[in-house]
């Protein structure tokens, strides 16, 4: 029986090995854009990458969520073993047994009152899914364009937000604000499976992908449902081969501007024969189009990209696809980026701040929190939680104009613990609940917890990193640095 200092160090060195073969593949697609990998089926089966996987599908809090066969990891750990589990997976990849089952529907509510629909694989598939992103993802790293964010690794919303700052305190002053209908669910598989073509050949790997977006949908009645087309969200492969798809649209974005657009003499030229110089930065199925231009031109070219997206089985969503001016501003990613006029000032600069929908639901969960029904809860637990709510909010917002923000949030949330605290302790009397839940005059605190709040993250300007964004497996981008002027 193996010690838990000999599976770790099984660990550690299986992490090494399939960081290595990654640096490999992503170097071989870099050098040769044309390369198609034959010889994929192995590492997929490959004990050190199914560990490897293993590992991220049991580090993630949906471990503990089941597919339709109701096993989670801690059903493998205290029935089966990491190992033996490991080990029968690959003997089903081996002797071609291996299908996978349906996903579990489970629908998420919207703030839009719409309902998301996720699908849950079941802890086999899942990390069948972990092995083929671990050896996919570093090849499709090297083809996909700078101006992609959303699910990508090293790269984040902030990343986005600061390319779209960029564009628009150059001149871009038009927007149009995009958004793909149910693209998730509608990428058609055929169109996808050409793209996952491009670059791989072994036909164990395609077999295995298509199996799985055929592999259909259990709904909580327990009926069937096919999957003709889409991927859906909730699996692990699911953004990858999104981003695969989508990569058809960022490919069109970067030849059109390297054709018409890439010198500053080009977009002169375009402007002055009536055309207007853009510029596409996408996060998943939302992006944003910055023209140099008119909102006809922006017209113009919305009827151009849904012509791009139509064999992928896309459109548009009317009712999120917008046109709007830098000046009237617009929401992406849970930021509004406005120009507006600078206090005390004439000079007007394009501004990044939390959203109202946001901030809506920042204190909707500090209520959920302070809610008569927690008031059995101990009020360090409470004041632990909502310590973590305001600091991942705040964290995610730190680099936008947010500090007023912060102190309104933090008077917001102060209001309602101390509501919270004369609901559990009735009969004390105002200076008795300061003595006993505060310090420093009026800042919450226990034994072992104070309230921190947002207004402790600092707020701090972002970096702006352009293009030159390494991923795990490079030093130096592969993609060149796109001018702008």
């Amino acid at each position: 029986m193996n010690t838990g200092e000999d599976m770790r160090a099984r660990s550690d060195a299986a992490r090494v090995k399939v960081q290595r073969m990654q640096v490999k593949l992503h170097r071989w697609a870099g050098s040769d854009p044309g390369k198609r990998f034959d010889d994929l089926f192995n590492l997929v089966c490959d004990p050190d990458f199914l560990l490897v996987a293993w590992e991220r599908v049991g580090s993630n809090r949906g471990a503990q969520t089941p597919g339709i066969d109701q096993v989670t990891k801690e059903t493998i750990n205290f029935w089966v073993g990491a190992e033996e589990f490991i080990d029968h997976i690959r003997g089903l990849l081996r002797t071609d047994s291996f299908c996978p089952q349906p996903v579990r529907r489970v629908e998420i509510p919207k703030a839009s009152g719409k309902i998301r629909q996720l699908g849950i694989p079941t802890l086999t598939d899942r990390v069948v899914q972990a092995s083929l992103k671990l050896v996919l993802e570093p090849i499709f790293e090297a083809d996909f364009m700078p101006s992609s964010y959303g699910f990508r690794p090293n790269r984040r919303a902030q990343d986005a937000i600061a390319d779209i700052h960029h564009f628009a305190m150059v001149g871009y002053q038009t927007v149009l604000e995009a958004d793909i209908k149910a693209c998730f669910d509608r990428i058609d598989h055929t169109a996808l499976m050409d793209q996952v073509r491009r670059r791989v050949g072994d036909k164990g790997v395609l077999a295995l992908i298509k199996a799985f977006l055929k592999a259909g949908i259990m709904t909580r009645d327990g009926q069937l449902i096919g999957s003709k087309t889409g991927t859906p969200q909730g699996g692990i492969l699911s953004p990858l081969l999104a981003n695969i798809a989508l990569n058809v649209l960022d490919e069109y974005a970067v030849t059109a501007w390297s054709e018409r657009m890439g010198t500053s003499y080009q977009r002169q030229k375009l402007i002055n024969n009536g055309g207007a110089p853009w510029k596409l930065i996408r996060y998943a199925d939302d992006f944003v189009c910055l023209i140099r231009g008119t909102s006809d031109h922006a017209v113009a070219l919305k009827v151009e990209i849904s012509e791009v997206l139509a064999p992928l089985g896309l459109e548009f969503s009317e009712e999120k696809t917008g046109i709007v001016t830098i000046d009237e501003g617009f929401d992406f990613l849970g930021f509004t980026i406005q120009r507006r006029r600078k206090r005390g000032t004439n000079k007007s600069y394009v501004y990044t701040v939390p959203s109202q929908k946001s901030i809506k639901s920042v204190r909707s969960k500090i209520a959920q929190t302070c809610y008569r029904s927690t008031l059995h809860q101990d009020f360090s637990e409470l004041l632990k939680r909502l310590n973590q709510i305001l600091a991942g909010w705040a964290n995610y917002f730190r680099h936008a104009v947010a500090k007023h923000v912060f102190g309104n949030i933090d008077n917001y949330a102060w209001q309602r613990v101390w509501s919270w605290l004369k609901k559990k302790h009735g009969r004390l009397k105002i200076r008795a609940l300061i003595r006993g839940f505060c310090i420093n005059g009026w800042q919450f605190a226990t034994a072992t917890t104070r309230f921190t709040g947002a207004s402790t993250v600092t707020v701090t300007r972002y970096r702006y990193r352009g293009k030159n964004i390494p991923n795990p497996w490079n030093q130096q981008p592969l993609n060149p640095c796109i001018s702008t002027g």
